[in-house]
């Protein structure tokens, strides 16, 4: 299959090339091929060729199960097999060959990748051909002579005429029609059942041995073949036969309409400008909050129900607000496990994202929400999941996701979907290969998701949702280590900076002890308010109150009056009882304090104690004498013994009650650091980037890009035109150059030229670098290094080993 498949890409167009090459980025991934027959074979691995037919719409699937069907199948037979006129079948067929799933023969035959014919064990729920019976070792001569025969065909000739006689009578509906007249009573029933809800059945294997029943008389006549003794199969032209002239497969050319209503555009837009900035702004509250609060987990996995609702209270966020920003949190990065702290906290990436511009912030959100892999939101048997609980669906989610906000994308401008049962119809027809009772299950929750991030208002995609619903091929999935090309889409970032243009900076402060924000606060506005006053109301217009415990609060964090009201000052007019309520809150703030001591030290002899508080060795215990029994120390009980052992003293440890106790010392686990989440409830620790202390340094490193298709593709002709003149001098180049190497080793290394084999090498100099897809140019190897990511000239007489690399 492959051999065919590499005729076909060598007789292509740089055009042509191109857009297979732009369908398909698996095949252009790095190390990208330079040589045809690399490129054959990464478009015919199976993986990949399922991950592409899973982005193939319900026509393109169709047609490819009908050609698997078919013997030989041509544009013009395989338009008559479904119903359909060539040019209403040509266009599919060309975009299954513009992602080189087929493509076609000099005769016209339409072949199929390997890939898609191993998808389709039965296509149409039709069997082998007669071809794969009838070349049967199982099947002798005599068994062939008796079955042509039976048929009332010519016995004579040799096995391979008799077999096409035999598959042109068999695939023949008149004479299927006329052989039946001859049939015992049953056999058309029995024939039937095999033709519809076969290719393969269980039977009573006595009655194919029994003279005068319908299931010896249908072997007997080739219509049926017994695999095993329980088992019996119809082959394929047979069932076509059977099912008769009218029967043509299932054939949907056209997308299902969906239901729309018009909306307004300028509501819809301005919806999205005051979800956005609340997204940013309740993230930022939900992380600062779990810094101070660890987030625990479940023994089982996941935070319970318990906690999702502390969060929500404290950050006064929804419930199901606070269950989505949870997970897009973790995914994201900003959130993780921390050991020492016994629960989630926010990570350094977190530090970094909070000093962002908005912008930024809110396409990290966004593109962590479009890579995720699970959802709290949908209900399974009309309950929540488990928050950051394993999700069944896993990557099924993601591909819903992606496909209900594709079809959403391409409803016309100032229209919004009106029934749902039309949007999945047409998901389904877009993404054939999502279970449809999935689909159904998860989209509620994708439609609620989209609309708490500002990607759905009114049943319509935001542009924030548009420039989301164009990255489908970007998305990543939810372990990429590297930040996503997402992220950094202009497109997105364009949209970005629209959905969070009309954020507020300033507040309006009242002389009733009010601030109004008039519009979205941004994170930063909305975060100093919270800290110095109460929320009372969100919407359109956000209302704060100061009190005398929020004031009290902020001055708990170390606000001094003074630099409290120049904060709230860049913000706003401060109206004079606020600034009475701050200044008199602080002249009272301090009255009472309260000291924390780490543990008493007491002894009856007041000499003893001013003794030790005066020993120069216990001065780092921050010991002071309250009375003259009573001594403090800064430190654990644990630590001031062992500092009093350390210089003479025998103290003993007294509890709670006053008796003396013995405590044993619990030797301490080794703290782990920061941790990730990853599905499943495992973690992983959280990967440090090169750099990150130097300011000016990237905190994240893009992969290198692919080649431009189109480019790439006029390099592949090229390469394909003077591959037949560069055969055979491969041996003779390396031979001649790379003195340094054993012939064994010249041999590995002529396999990394002309079959792209992997290797290691090492130069001269003691440099070592794995290598593969080489290229010899003059005096030097060009080859792909994975230590470099990207291909580099290492000169043939430098090299001085060359190893297999598995």
């Amino acid at each position: 299959m492959e051999d065919h498949l590499l005729g076909w890409l060598r007789q292509l167009d740089e055009d042509r090339l191109g857009r297979i090459l732009a369908n398909r980025p698996d095949a252009i991934a790095a190390p990208w091929p330079r040589r045809l027959d690399t490129l054959a074979q990464r478009l015919g691995n199976g993986f990949a060729v399922m991950e592409t037919l899973r982005g193939l719409p319900l026509p393109c699937l169709q047609l490819a199960e009908a050609a698997l069907a078919m013997t030989r199948p041509t544009l013009e037979t395989l338009a008559r097999f479904v119903d359909a006129r060539p040019e209403d079948v040509a266009p599919w067929l060309e975009h299954l060959y513009d992602h080189a799933l087929a493509w076609p023969g000099d005769d016209g035959v339409i072949h199929l990748a390997e890939g898609v014919t191993r998808y389709w064990s039965a296509p149409l729920s039709l069997g082998e051909p007669l071809d794969h019976y009838l070349n049967s070792w199982s099947i002798s001569n005599d068994a062939l002579h008796a079955l042509a025969r039976a048929l009332g065909l010519p016995a004579h000739g040799n096995k391979r005429r008799m077999i096409a006689r035999v598959i042109d009578t068999l695939g023949d509906h008149g004479r299927i029609k006329a052989l039946m007249g001859n049939a015992p009573e049953g056999t058309v029933a029995l024939l039937d059942r095999f033709a519809w809800e076969g290719p393969a059945l269980d039977v009573d294997g006595g009655r194919f041995v029994v003279p005068g029943t319908p299931e010896k008389w249908c072997a007997d006549h080739g219509l049926l073949f017994r695999p095993s003794w329980h088992v019996a199969e119809i082959p394929r032209e047979v069932a076509i036969c059977l099912r008769g002239p009218a029967y043509h497969p299932a054939y949907r050319p056209e997308a299902p309409e969906v239901a729309t209503i018009p909306v307004d555009p300028e509501e819809v837009d301005h919806l999205m400008t005051l979800a956005a900035p609340h997204v940013v702004e309740r993230c930022a509250a939900l992380l600062d909050n779990t810094s101070k609060t660890p987030l625990p987990l479940l023994k089982t996995g996941g935070v319970g129900v318990r906690e999702v609702r502390r969060v929500a209270k404290e950050t006064g966020c929804d419930e199901d607000e606070t269950r989505l920003l949870l997970e897009v949190c973790t995914v994201a990065r900003l959130l993780a496990w921390d050991e020492p702290s016994g629960g989630m906290i926010p990570t350094e990436r977190f530090d970094r994202w909070r000093l962002d511009e908005g912008s930024a912030r809110l396409r990290v959100l966004l593109a962590a929400w479009w890579r995720m892999e699970r959802s709290s939101l949908r209900r399974i048997d009309g309950k929540y999941g488990t928050v950051l609980g394993d999700d069944p669906a896993g990557g099924a989610l993601a591909r819903i996701r992606r496909a209900v906000l594709s079809v959403l994308a391409h409803l016309p401008a100032g229209t919004a979907f009106a029934d749902r049962d039309s949007l999945m119809s047409s998901v389904h027809w877009h993404a054939p290969l999502i279970d449809v009772p999935l689909l159904r299950e998860c989209a509620p929750a994708v439609l609620d998701e989209a609309r708490l991030l500002g990607l759905l208002a009114n049943n319509a995609l935001t542009d924030l949702g548009r420039a989301l619903a164009g990255l489908g091929a970007k998305a990543g999935d939810e372990n990429d280590d590297a930040v996503p090309v997402v992220e950094h889409d202009p497109v997105l970032a364009e949209a970005a900076t629209r959905a969070l243009a009309s954020v507020r900076r300033s507040a309006l402060f009242g002389p009733d002890l009010t601030a109004v924000v008039t519009g979205p606060p941004s994170a930063e506005l909305a975060a100093l308010l919270d800290r110095t006053a109460e929320r009372e109301s969100r919407g359109a217009a956000s209302v704060w109150r100061f009190t005398t415990e929020s004031v009290r609060r902020a001055l708990d964090r170390g606000y001094e009056a003074g630099d409290l009201l120049d904060e709230l000052a860049t913000v706003g007019t401060i109206p004079q009882p606020l600034e009475y309520l701050v200044r008199d809150t602080a002249r009272r703030h301090g009255e009472v304090t309260v000291s924390t001591v780490g543990c008493v030290v007491q002894a009856p002899d007041p000499a003893l104690l001013a003794e030790i508080a005066a020993h120069r060795r216990l001065g780092r215990l921050g010991l002071r004498l309250l009375a003259p029994t009573v001594l403090v120390s800064g430190a654990p009980a644990d630590r001031t013994l062992a500092a009093l052992r350390e210089v003479g003293y025998s103290p003993v440890p007294v509890s709670d009650t006053g008796e003396i106790t013995i405590h044993r010392v619990r030797s301490e686990e080794p703290a782990n650091g920061k941790l990730i989440l990853l599905p499943g409830g495992q973690v992983a620790e959280l990967a440090e980037f090169p750099g990150l202390a130097e300011l000016e340094a990237p905190a994240y490193m893009l992969a290198e890009p692919a080649p431009d298709p189109y480019e790439h593709a006029r390099r592949l002709v090229a390469a394909g035109r003077s591959e037949d003149a560069k055969n055979g001098r491969t041996w003779a180049i390396i031979g001649r150059m790379a003195t340094r190497l054993p012939t064994a080793q010249q041999s590995l290394l002529g396999f990394v030229v002309d079959r792209g084999v992997r290797a290691g090498i090492t130069l001269t100099d003691g440099l070592t670098a794995t290598i593969s897809h080489g290229e010899l140019k003059g005096a030097a190897l060009d080859a792909w290094c994975e230590e470099a990511g990207d291909y580099l000239e290492f000169p043939l007489a430098e090299i001085v080993e060359v190893r297999g690399a598995y």
